[in-house]
């Protein structure tokens, strides 16, 4: 298979690019490095199945692929919220972009969507057939919005043009190449526990959120795209909840570290709940997560410790 990764060179398409070819298959990578580094894809420029293509997802391209994964956005408030204009056009304008060349090529498409769709829940944990809580004029509207309307652009593609779509909803993943300052819970606590800083605690620390280590999440991506069963929603993520509060001390305990938590006032539209009902990923992908929180730590703060030399 020819597969399209846009995103390619982010924290999530720079794994699936890598166990795609590690399956033999040949990558075309798709990235503008807005929050894409070359860092993460350095070790695949020698493979002669490997491509890599410096493109905005907002402007039109050309390939000829048998498999698109549409990866290509920011993914943490930091980045998404730096320019939130530029936010929404990367979810519309590149679905758009990415179905197109999907339906005139005759590929199979999947959308990595997001667990945000479902804003600040009502319902715990979320199944795909909840509808949401998001705020659509909120400071985090231009990533829950953006994605849920690359939801709708999908369907309606399937549904009109019938372009074979896949859609997944993320939950909060965390691993190696995740970038030090994406300003997501877990990369802040491990750099600030190997700093020596205080971790930096919204609210209380009550809010709840489960954790996927990245092989987990990607292998659900990969097995998604090869199934039949359904085209999505499909949530994807570790079910296992943990309060914020327990992920710092968690990390604290890992690194080793003396620092401190402190508490500082919780950022606009922030979910208080977050879990998937993974029902369907069991049912449809024969899928559920292998690697606790304990264990993806372990394998996340090597990684950590080099890029930021502590």
């Amino acid at each position: 298979m020819k597969n399209l990764v846009t995103g390619g060179a982010g924290f999530l398409g720079s794994h699936i690019c890598e166990r795609l070819l590690d399956q033999g298959h040949e990558v075309i990578c798709l990235d503008n490095f807005f929050t894409g580094s070359k860092q993460n894809i350095a070790h695949l420029l020698g493979n002669p199945d490997f491509e890599l293509m410096r493109q905005d997802v907002t402007d039109p391209f050309k390939v000829e692929v048998d498999r698109i994964y549409n990866m290509a956005c920011p993914a943490s408030p930091v980045h998404y919220q730096y320019n939130p204009i530029k936010t929404v056009k990367t979810s519309v304008m590149g679905a758009i972009n990415c179905l197109g060349l999907a339906k005139r090529v005759g590929a199979r498409i999947l959308q990595a969507s997001t667990s945000e769709v479902y804003g600040d829940p009502e319902i715990h944990p979320q199944p795909e057939s909840y509808r949401g809580n998001v705020n659509p004029i909120g400071l985090r509207a231009c990533y829950d919005e953006g994605k849920r309307c690359a939801e709708t652009l999908f369907f309606d593609y399937h549904r009109e043009n019938k372009v074979d779509t896949r859609v997944v909803r993320i939950f909060n993943t965390y691993g190696p190449r995740m970038s030090p300052d994406d300003g997501r819970v877990v990369s802040n606590f491990i750099v600030q526990a190997l700093r020596g800083e205080d971790l930096t605690l919204y609210g209380d620390g009550s809010q709840t959120r489960s954790f996927c280590y990245v092989d987990d999440l990607v292998e659900a991506i990969l097995r998604t795209m090869e199934q039949d069963e359904t085209v999505g929603p499909v949530n994807i993520g570790n079910p296992v909840e943990f309060t914020i509060r327990e992920l710092a001390e968690k990390v604290l305990d890992k690194v080793g570290s003396s620092s401190k938590i402190v508490e500082k006032p919780l950022p606009s539209d922030d979910p208080t709940q977050r879990k998937p009902d993974i029902s369907l990923a069991k049912q449809a992908l024969g899928w559920e997560p292998q690697v606790q929180l304990a264990d993806g730590l372990e394998l996340t703060i090597p990684y950590f410790r080099k890029a930021i030399g502590c």
